[in-house]
């Protein structure tokens, strides 16, 4: 009987200690730390036993047995002391050194606990005495599986310890009683086991799934704080850092905020996918990494904006490192074959000097991006107080032109382009002014680049072609409009549609207006461009290169592209430019003009002697002051009918007698 308790015993401890290895380390500490959880129980358990082993001694009276009370008391009183001093929160107490201590003194008191009850068996002191010690052994080790079953194998152990001896002594004393409870002490002892591993299993399942769930609600909180492309902060993430690191900066310290913007990157997901897109993504932050220090941190706003911030000593230090992080877009990219050269835009702002704030520094570093990124991109920029100025003017002026497109505050002028070779007025400019009723006239170089940079140019490129369309309508046949259109308006949603559409409302034959777009247009080239020009050509709508020789090359664009007049800038007629050099110049445009069937527009004539000048070059046709101001409508209408009056109508040949280039219209 003894072996099958024993080999039931074994099994257990074996299945305690396998569920065991499954727990996690943190899991098996808690569990530890929930034998030390109520020293109070520890301590009551305790005196109980002092107190029947005690009266036990004295009532037998026998060298073993008294021996064996001391060494009983003496661990009963360490165990106790142990509970109460020992804090299971030192980082110096191990799990396993924990379970250690625990494990000797469980043992050793379960043992000679066990052994004090036998030999109350033993020595039969009386009735009473045996049933004091036998039932208080009993009660122990019970009791004591349900407070250990944190630890199985300690909790069994332990009923083992205690019920094992008092087993043997029934055993051998043989009679009927004690054989009976000897048989019942055996058989409750695979019953207290299945209890034990029963409370065991549900601490363990809570024990794991309180573990699971804080693990779940870390990851949960890591994901929230994490940008999935490239596993740095997001802009929840950044916002923590950001305002954790302003607590820790040192007063002779500042903290630089570079705030990064990728240049053209909207065309590599458009052109290449968004698979590429996030693998350049990826590839922009481990360079971005490789170049910032090692305290900064780093994170993606959103899109392709990155920000950056560190301690720095100084303006000169913060410097150092927007050239840094400047030179890591210098190498291209290669993805699958294809080769990016993606450049970036930097925004400074540092604390204290710019904002004292963790939100003033991130708008002042926006602000610096906004003027990096005006002034040609792929270059840093600090914020400067002006630049706030400078916001706010831009803002109120935003606002007042919305007003005035609404209001009709706006009104569309007409400048001649003449025919240098006959002095007939070929086509008018349409050019918006703005009279506001506070400020007076506005310069288009004021409002105009406020209307690109928020957007709004499309609304008012579609307000002007309308209206100057409707002008155009009741001129002769033979004139045409010409409107300036921004790159922001041809790449709209629609923007054909609109031409179209200011057409058909105003009735005016595709064949009279032109288009003027310039170079910068086709700085990225975009397959809506191409549409936009080739279906509106197909219409019969006219476009022409202006300013043209001012930005990139153009040779290619005018290969390419349906234009049929081509604009040479006012700085080489007019401006500081202007000479020998520059007239040069216009004779190859020209020459080239004339070989492809373009008209040349000789702009900015304000002299007689430029437009001489132009008329050598081999210009076809001239605009400027010389011949005349933007003028409204009405004007306009006037020049016209003055022009009929002088040369008569434009089919009938007409005498000129005087030099064409000489002629003025106001």
């Amino acid at each position: 009987m003894s072996r099958l308790f024993e080999r039931v015993r074994k099994r257990r401890r074996r299945q305690a200690r396998r569920r065991d290895d499954e727990l996690s380390n943190q899991a098996r500490h808690l569990l530890v730390v929930s034998l030390y959880s109520q020293p109070i129980s520890l301590a009551i358990g305790a005196l109980n036993g002092l107190m029947a082993v005690g009266i036990a001694a004295w009532l037998i009276d026998r060298p073993l047995f008294n021996a064996i009370a001391v060494v009983f008391a003496t661990i009963a009183a360490a165990r106790v002391a142990v509970a109460y001093f020992l804090s299971p929160d030192d980082v110096r107490n191990t799990t396993r050194h924990l379970e250690r201590i625990y494990e000797i003194g469980a043992f050793s008191y379960a043992l000679f606990y066990g052994m004090a009850a036998a030999l109350t068996v033993h020595y039969r002191p009386g009735d009473a005495v045996m049933t004091l010690m036998v039932a208080n052994a009993l009660c122990y080790g019970i009791g004591i599986c349900a407070r250990n079953a944190g630890r199985p194998y300690i909790a069994l152990g332990q009923l083992g310890l205690t019920f094992v001896p008092v087993i043997i002594a029934c055993l051998l004393d043989g009679s009927h009683a004690l054989v009976v409870l000897a048989l019942t002490m055996i058989m409750v002892g695979p019953a207290m086991g299945s209890i034990t591993m029963t409370v065991f299993n549900t601490l363990r399942d809570s024990v794991a799934a309180a573990q699971t769930s804080e693990r779940l609600a870390r990851k949960m909180e890591s994901l929230a704080l994490t940008d999935v492309v490239t596993g740095l902060a997001n802009r929840a993430g950044l916002n923590q850092s950001l305002v954790k690191s302003l607590m820790r900066v040192p007063a002779d310290r500042q903290l630089a905020l570079f705030w990064l913007d990728l240049d053209r990157f909207k065309e590599v997901n458009d052109l290449l996918g968004h698979q590429i897109g996030d693998r350049v993504l990826e590839e922009v932050a481990n360079r971005l990494r490789s170049a910032m220090p090692a305290t900064a941190t780093l994170a993606r706003f959103g899109g392709d904006e990155f920000v950056l911030f560190c301690e720095v000593d100084d303006r000169g230090a913060a410097e150092y490192l927007a050239n840094q992080l400047l030179e890591q877009f210098l190498a291209p990219m290669r993805f699958d074959g294809d080769r990016l050269e993606i450049n970036t835009s930097i925004g400074v702002a540092l604390l204290p000097e710019d904002a004292g704030e963790p939100e003033a520094l991130m708008k002042a570093a926006d602000l610096a991006l906004y003027h990096a990124k005006i002034e040609g991109r792929d270059r840093a920029r600090f914020f400067d107080a002006a630049m706030t100025r400078d916001l706010a003017r831009k803002r109120e002026l935003e606002e007042e032109l919305r007003g005035a497109i609404q209001r009709d505050e706006l009104s569309v002028f007409f400048q001649p382009v003449v025919d240098l070779a006959t002095g007939r007025i070929r086509c008018f400019e349409a050019l918006v002014r703005w009279f506001h009723p506070q400020k007076g006239e506005l310069s288009p170089g004021e409002f105009i680049p406020v209307a690109e940079e928020t957007g709004l140019i499309v609304t008012l490129g579609n307000w002007i072609t309308r209206e100057a369309a409707k002008t155009a309508a009741h001129w002769p046949d033979d004139v045409r409009v010409a409107v300036n259109l921004s790159p922001l308006q041809i790449k709209a949603p629609g923007a054909a549609l609109g031409i179209q559409a200011a057409l058909r409302d105003a009735g005016l034959a595709p064949e009279r207006l032109e288009l003027e777009v310039t170079e910068s247009l086709f700085v990225e080239d975009s397959a809506g461009t191409d549409g936009f020009i080739h279906e509106l050509s197909a219409l019969g709508v006219r476009f022409a290169m202006d300013d043209f020789g001012t930005g990139y090359s153009s040779l290619g664009y005018i290969n390419k592209y349906p234009f049929s007049k081509i604009k040479v800038d006012r700085s080489f007629v007019s401006g500081p430019q202007a000479g020998r050099k520059a007239e040069a110049i216009i004779r190859a445009v020209a020459e080239m003009g004339a070989q492809l069937n373009l008209e040349i527009v000789a702009e900015g004539i304000e002299t007689l002697d430029q437009a001489r000048a132009t008329a050598r070059a081999g210009c076809t046709l001239g605009q400027g002051y010389y011949f005349s101001r933007a003028v409204p409508d009405y004007l306009a209408s006037m020049l016209l009918a003055r022009e009929r009056d002088d040369f008569g109508p434009a089919d009938e040949p007409t005498e000129v007698t005087e030099n064409p280039t000489e002629r003025r219209l106001g």
